[in-house]
């Protein structure tokens, strides 16, 4: 008798794109770092700034409604996967979750020679961009900071006010 192993144990940790979609906007916002970077930076400083408006509100009261803006905006954007804990400012507009490794801190050891991934050889490197995204950025050296594990507690939650909430704790 054999024992069969768990079908997640070879399964990839991130979501598969459909086979007819191109992430072009995913792609766009890459090749067009620098400028999202500037309204990151800006539309962070409003985020900020209305952290005193978040907390008269209440962030309970506020999570479900700004989770879903938040993901129809930056899933459309950046194919976010509402990870909570959001680094695209670090890893050249490219969101490191939609590597289906779901790896954090760089590329695995199987990227093609052609920049395509290793799972899905019709897919282009999540991270072999975020670097290509991360030399147009002033802060593109944030590519080279190892990021902290996931928070998966945060999954699903708003990114917008996970940081005005943690910038208004670190203010005060």
């Amino acid at each position: 008798m054999t024992t069969q192993l768990t079908p997640s144990a070879f399964e990839p940790r991130g979501k598969r794109p459909p086979p007819d979609r191109q992430p072009r906007m995913r792609l766009w916002a890459v090749r067009h770092a620098a400028l999202m970077e500037r309204l990151y930076r800006r539309f962070e400083a409003a985020i900020v700034a209305l952290s005193p408006l978040f907390a008269l509100i209440g962030y309970a009261r506020l999570e479900r409604p700004v989770a879903a803006l938040e993901a129809g905006v930056k899933g459309f954007l950046f194919d976010c996967r509402m990870c909570g804990d959001c680094v695209l400012s670090k890893t050249g507009m490219s969101c490191p979750m939609n590597c289906p490794k779901g790896l954090r801190n760089g590329p695995c050891g199987g990227v093609r020679a052609d920049g395509h991934c290793e799972v899905y050889p019709d897919m282009d490197c999540v991270w072999v961009k975020a670097y290509e995204g991360s030399l147009a950025m002033q802060g593109g050296r944030g590519i080279a900071e190892v990021l902290p594990p996931l928070n998966h507690a945060r999954k699903g939650s708003s990114t917008w006010l996970n940081l005005a909430r943690e910038r208004t704790k670190a203010d005060a």
